[in-house]
């Protein structure tokens, strides 16, 4: 997906796109290969005739009166196509000046002039001659200052707006790369079928896929940021903490998925003649323009040590007015109540589960649900964790019979039955199609028999939703049943399986010719993995939390409490950097929720992204502690020792790239799903 998510902003990319297309961009910039002089005046001529460089100008000065997003929306769309001529230094000098213009300008002192060798008007810093260089980036005319008269100490505001609209040229690159590359290994055969179709080739497009989504929210959020010039002190600490954490992620994005375009390209790619060395090349020239992201994910270290953590406002456009009264005296009504009476009130005020159906939700839509949030959040309520009842009640729900849902969506809710997921064996992990355990029409029922594994909270659930074939004659997936089973039914065997953390979790469950009544089956036999992937139609909005993840909040108290040298706190803040990407993945959900929209691809990486930053940062907690490691006694989460803690978090997030489905069965599954590559 792109940068742009409100309709508006599509529509904007699009148009501009094929704008920028039709002006041929790569053959003007073959055609000025080598020429220092090279100002691709025809191409500026149609772009400032088009206005692209002063979107964000006030009309009064003889702009598009857009915001930056606006701005960010349009330089990605050009970049995608890889306009030559000047874009970003003409947007940066027309943002800082408030008036359009076409500018080279220096963001660092002692820096390159950005598009300096195009410009008709130089911002610098810096005293001195400015000689126009062909650089790296063959599509651009940069410029250094020689003999510098003075250096001065910079502008911040400068360089923030800079790295905004830099990023946003990122973006672009970043999505022409990914898609070239997914277009080539749909069609490109070797050893007799389509690359697309080979496991490693897959992968690599996902990870492509994984690193633009991540590109593009940061370069989102940046330009998503940018206050006003007369903003208070808050929004310009937003801005600079979301510049941060793009400089951090847009610029090695973009020039790391630039290389994986090349690589899935082979030995075409390598060519002169093909244009993603073009790409390649404008990648490697922003990360050097940017300057270093070392420096940024300190600076972002910093910030969060002082208590910054990005939080995304989200313009309801005036749609809470009209439910937030009665959203807020709801919550202040249950905050009032006694610890243990607010889960039966939140039960029966629909707040518990408000996108689900009445009467046990509200069938909220995305705005009412975020103003819930809101409201419960300010009234200090938390919602207790269904855990496997947030899968097994929208399954019955949406598929079960009405006895079914009178007999265990109320329970369920109010915590009296609690649920276990019998779905995984031990042959048939993320390949759930396989799965062997057995269901005999027998009787008034089905009789199971088979062995289920990695089923937390087996040992004291009153219930477990079952997968059991049914049907061995027809394909895999058509064969298969969902049972509701009564875990103290005779037959059941339950065996806890102790982890790598010395804990018990996880178990083992057996099933001897267990008797499961038809009633407690849900739809009809045969439907089994329909229903295993089913999610009801009103998904659930949330807005992500402004608190970092676990680790990732220890690894900044770390960084607060101890001496770290400069290479770890570069560390800290590529984790936080991260982890604040991964929430930025669920606002931008949300917004495509409150639009009216299905969730992009940035919902379906969430996950890989996810279980990264989580794995990553937990280890990286334990790493800075240094050789106290080697000395510690017995861990466990609740032990009063932080690194006993910390070391079995690291431990314990290793399943988080297994539970659910393997990182490289979800790989195939967005290689397959959302690039389309072949099976």
């Amino acid at each position: 997906m792109s940068i742009g998510i409100t309709d508006e902003q599509v529509e904007l990319a699009d148009s501009l796109r094929k704008w920028a297309a039709s002006l041929s961009p790569l053959a003007a910039v073959r055609a000025a290969e080598g020429d220092v002089r090279a100002d691709f005046a025809a191409i500026w001529s149609a772009a400032d005739e088009m206005g692209v460089a002063a979107i964000a100008v006030p009309e009064s000065a003889g702009g598009g009166g857009g915001t930056v997003l606006d701005q960010a929306v349009a330089l990605e769309a050009c970049a995608h196509e890889l306009v030559p001529g000047g874009l970003l230094g003409a947007t940066i000098g027309s943002l800082l000046t408030g008036r359009p213009g076409r500018y080279g300008v220096q963001v660092h002192p002692a820096g390159a002039v950005w598009d300096g060798g195009a410009a008709v008007e130089r911002l610098l810093l810096d005293g001195g001659d400015v000689t126009p260089e062909v650089g790296v980036d063959l599509s651009a005319r940069h410029a250094r200052v020689s003999a510098p008269a003075l250096t001065s100490a910079g502008d911040d505001r400068r360089r923030l707006l800079a790295v905004t609209l830099a990023a946003a040229e990122a973006a672009g690159v970043t999505r022409w790369c990914l898609e070239t590359a997914v277009d080539y290994a749909k069609v490109r055969e070797q050893f007799g079928q389509r690359i697309g179709a080979f496991q490693a080739v897959k992968h690599l497009c996902a990870q492509m896929l994984e690193t633009a989504e991540a590109v593009t929210a940061a370069a989102w959020d940046a330009a998503a940021a940018a206050p006003a010039t007369d903003a208070g002190e808050g929004d310009v600490e937003q801005w600079s903490f979301a510049v941060d954490v793009a400089h951090v992620t847009c610029f090695d994005g973009a020039v790391e998925v630039a290389k994986a375009c090349i690589q899935v390209l082979g030995g075409i790619g390598f060519t002169h003649e093909h244009d993603a060395h073009l790409y390649l090349r404008r990648a490697l020239t922003l990360r050097a323009l940017a300057g270093s992201a070392d420096a940024a994910a300190e600076r972002v270290t910093a910030a969060a040590v002082a208590g910054v953590r990005r939080r995304v406002d989200v313009d309801l456009e005036g749609r809470d007015e009209a439910v937030r009264p009665e959203a807020r005296a709801t919550a202040e009504r249950i905050a009032a109540l006694a610890a243990g009476e607010r889960r039966a009130a939140l039960v029966d005020t629909g707040y518990l589960t408000p996108h689900w159906p009445a009467p046990y939700g509200l069938g909220a839509d995305p705005a009412t649900q975020i103003v819930i949030d809101q409201e419960l959040g300010r009234a200090g309520v938390v919602r207790p964790d269904l855990v496997i009842a947030g899968w097994a009640v929208p399954t019955i729900l949406s598929h079960g019979t009405d006895a079914q849902r009178e007999r265990f969506v109320r329970p369920s809710l109010l915590g009296e039955l609690t649920w276990c997921q019998l779905f995984s064996e031990p042959g048939s992990g993320s390949d759930l199609a396989s799965l062997r355990t057995r269901a005999a029409k027998v009787d008034g029922g089905w009789s199971l028999t088979g062995q289920k594994v990695w089923t937390s909270v087996a040992e004291r659930a009153d219930w477990g939703i079952c997968l059991a074939r049914t049907d061995a004659d027809v394909p895999q997936h058509k064969g298969i049943t969902y049972f509701l089973v009564d875990m103290r039914s005779a037959g059941i065997e339950v065996r806890p399986l102790r982890e790598l953390t010395g804990e018990a979790l996880f178990n083992e469950v057996f099933l001897d010719e267990v008797f499961v009544p038809d009633e407690c089956v849900v739809a009809e036999p045969g439907d089994g993995w329909r229903l295993a992937r089913t999610t009801l139609a009103n998904e659930r909005v949330a807005m992500a939390s402004a608190r970092l993840t676990k680790s990732v909040e220890r690894a900044v108290e770390l960084a607060d409490t101890r001496d770290l040298g400069p290479v770890d706190r570069v560390e800290v803040g590529r984790q936080v950097a991260l982890a604040t990407v991964c929430a930025l993945l669920g606002v931008r959900t949300t917004l495509r929720a409150l639009g009216g929209h299905g969730p992009g691809a940035e919902s379906s990486v969430a996950k890989l992204l996810g279980v990264r930053s989580r794995q990553d940062s937990s280890e990286l907690v334990v790493r800075l502690q240094g050789d106290e490691l080697a000395l510690l006694g017995p861990i466990g989460k609740e032990s009063g020792d932080p690194l006993a803690a910390d070391v079995w978090e690291q431990l314990n997030t290793r399943c988080l790239s297994i539970a659910g489905g393997t990182t490289q069965i979800l790989r195939n599954v967005a290689g397959e799903r959302i690039l389309g590559l072949p099976r």
